[in-house]
């Protein structure tokens, strides 16, 4: 009754319809723009260094979010790609652009380490005017951003070079005044919204002048570090390095003149140890440099190089010859040895990782080689935990000589650790050639190829541990050991592990060596049959424009064909905008609609039309167009993603529509949705089919 009394004061009953639809349109207005993401900001800047200028971008990273930078491998997330719009004839680049701190991490979607920033984006590029009449630096950054949702962004920079920028003034600090912002592939990087925090921006660019911070691969450090110090230890039980215990050890007992000062000898001879070798990972950080040791990781003739290296590493672990430094090195080592105290000392060790070389030289190589591909301190952080294990034993027998008689003797086994030792370097050496190929996009070796070569490597291994094969340094036997049987029949069952990955199985144990499920022979598995069997119309024969995708399911990737099938056989459609850079995306398509609930649906209820907003082929001239906002529309990609933005107002990936003939959505509760648990997603694809029924 109030409500009625309260609307007999209007005057006007469709006054009050009016002001009601104009709110409720008002209401979505701002819940569509809200859809509208854009994790980072940007600021710019240019600065004198010496002779030359150095151009410095700034982002600001919403939490949560990560951005991939440009050291990010082919094969993976999309890197970030700068270019530089009007360098020629204007200005020289002085060496690659310089990124701040970077976190890098493995990706075991893509089977890749994805080097990315969290909280802040700093990147630096030094350049050489040439022309003194150049009034502006045009640069573009294409990169992306990814949380439970990804996307593509582009930022157009024009920065103003002061027109009195000459060698000899004082450095001169100007800010970049013509930042544009435009949707490119998946997104928007930013919009209006910063140009009202712009006074703002520009104070902190004024301002901030230290290096900015970004959090420190821990996780991937400690990895290496754990990872090394099982390679250490592997090493110690070679027969370079495990008689040299006792040896060792005696010597500091009987030499000197307390046990105290024997178990002093013993630790600083440790230490020493542990100095050799992060001196020689800080080497080849300094050598080399944090950012180029990434880079180099995915540099097909790096690559290629460490494979040939790896395969001289395992002929030599299997007997074919001995990797030796020279005889003098040796000696002179066992010269300065002589002559006591703690120069004599740290010259023991030295001689130690000399003489041990044909055994540790394979194990360091490698190790050196995998922590270079996660830059930074990685090299040295695999070098401590190497020698970390290696000089433990050393000290702990010199504190307590009763535990050397429980040592096992020297012996044939020995040998037999060097060669499952070599076996091992045989099967990471097809890791770099893979990468190369990958890189290459040879397809010379696909999947089943790799996986067939370390079911090859693995089952003779087998054969070895079991006595079926012998090499050219291992002592005659008449049984094996206990231990041994027991490490032939681990090969045994991770070789036979193996063979279903020749049939499309995932192989998840050891997702990051072999090549993706999709570059292979049958990405589908033999027949399909490592994805589920087809769909009931795929099997009769698919239509014009289809195409099996992910787990059978019969899939469009464009638009005006799916919608034309759809028609012809009655079904709603299910539009998923994705990415082929897109990890969420293969993450839902792998967790998601692999469930038994889910997949059937998928294959039988739906007409899936799966558009790549990041697909960079070139439409037909007469299909590029403007669109209103003044973007230019040129790729397949650029046409998705206007037509996401346009009809759904998000900017983001995955995302997923259901929708009637007439482009209708179907679902009422969540019209669109994204990466979600299964139980969300079955849900709301049976509201949407329901509703199309």
């Amino acid at each position: 009754m109030n409500l009625n009394q309260n609307l007999q004061t209007i005057t006007s009953r469709s006054v009050w319809n009016t002001i009601a639809a104009f709110l409720l349109f008002f209401f979505f207005a701002l819940n569509a723009n809200a859809q509208m993401l854009e994790p980072v900001k940007w600021t710019s800047k240019i600065e004198k260094k010496g002779n030359n200028a150095v151009l410095i971008f700034d982002g600001t990273i919403e939490k949560d979010w990560h951005m991939y930078s440009q050291f990010t491998p082919d094969g993976g997330p999309l890197a970030l790609e700068i270019t530089f719009k009007n360098q020629k004839g204007n200005y020289e680049l002085i060496g690659k652009a310089k990124e701040g701190k970077t976190r890098t991490a493995f990706n075991d979607v893509f089977g890749v380490d994805e080097t990315f920033f969290e909280g802040k984006a700093h990147i630096e590029q030094e350049i050489k005017i040439i022309n003194p009449n150049v009034k502006t630096v045009d640069v573009d950054f294409d990169f992306q951003v990814c949380k439970e949702v990804c996307i593509n962004s582009s930022k157009k920079f024009s920065i103003t070079v002061p027109s009195t920028f000459k060698i000899d003034e004082v450095p001169v600090v100007t800010e970049a005044k013509a930042d544009e912002t435009k949707v490119t592939g998946i997104a928007v990087d930013t919009i209006k919204k910063e140009e009202a925090e712009q006074p703002k921006a520009e104070k902190t660019v004024d301002t901030a002048k230290e290096e900015i911070p970004a959090p420190a691969p821990a996780r991937s450090l400690w990895s290496i570090f754990f990872i090394a110090f099982l390679s250490g230890f592997a090493a110690l039980l070679t027969p370079c390095v495990f008689p040299m215990i006792p040896m060792t050890v005696s010597f500091f007992t009987k030499q000197s003149k307390s046990r105290a000062k024997g178990i002093r000898n013993a630790i600083i001879y440790g230490l020493s140890i542990i100095a050799i070798y992060v001196i020689l990972g800080l080497i080849v950080t300094k050598i080399f440099g944090a950012d180029a040791l990434n880079a180099l990781s995915t540099d097909v003739w790096f690559n290629l190089i460490f494979f040939v290296i790896l395969i001289i590493f395992a002929t030599s672990f299997l007997g074919a010859f001995e990797i030796m430094l020279p005889n003098s090195w040796a000696n002179k080592a066992d010269q300065q040895a002589d002559r006591g105290g703690i120069i004599g000392i740290l010259f023991m060790a030295l001689a130690l990782a000399i003489v041990s070389f044909s055994c540790t030289g394979p194990i360091v190589g490698t190790l050196l080689v995998e922590a270079a591909s996660n830059g930074g301190i990685a090299p040295v952080v695999g070098m401590l935990g190497f020698s970390s294990a290696l000089a433990l034993p050393f000290m702990l027998f010199a504190m307590f000589p009763g535990w050397l008689n429980s040592l096992p003797k020297s012996g044939g086994w020995l040998n037999t650790v060097k060669v499952v030792l070599g076996f091992l370097e045989l099967a990471l050496a097809f890791k770099f050639l893979s990468n190369a190929d990958l890189v290459l996009q040879l397809h010379f070796l696909e999947r089943e190829v790799f996986i067939a070569i370390w079911i090859a490597i693995f089952g003779a291994l087998t054969l070895y541990l079991f006595g079926k094969i012998t090499l050219p340094h291992d002592s005659p036997t008449h049984h094996i050991s206990v231990g041994r049987l027991y490490l032939g029949l681990l090969t045994f069952v991770f070789t036979m592990y193996l063979i279903p990955g020749l049939w499309g199985a995932p192989l998840k144990l050891i997702s990051a060596f072999p090549p993706p499920p999709q570059y292979s022979e049958s990405p589908f598995g033999v027949g399909g049959s490592g994805h589920g069997a087809v769909s009931t119309e795929a099997g009769k024969g698919l239509p014009e424009g289809a195409e099996l995708g992910p787990h059978g399911i019969m899939v469009f990737h464009d638009y005006e064909d799916g919608l034309a099938y759809a028609k012809q056989i009655n079904k709603p459609i299910m539009l998923d905008f994705t990415g082929y850079a897109c990890v969420n995306c293969r993450k839902m398509e792998n967790n998601v609609w692999s469930e038994p609930a889910i997949l059937p649906i998928l294959k039988n209820d739906v007409v899936l039309i799966s558009l790549y907003v990041d697909d960079k082929r070139e439409l037909p001239k007469e299909e590029q167009f403007v669109t209103e906002a003044g973007d230019k529309i040129i790729t397949v990609g650029d046409k998705w993603t206007d037509f996401m933005i346009s009809k759904y107002k998000t900017n983001t990936q995955p995302l997923y529509v259901i929708t009637d003939l007439e482009g209708k959505n179907m679902n009422t509760s969540k019209p669109t949705i994204s990466y979600v648990s299964a139980d969300e997603y079955l849900h709301w694809l049976k509201e949407g089919i329901g509703n199309f029924k």
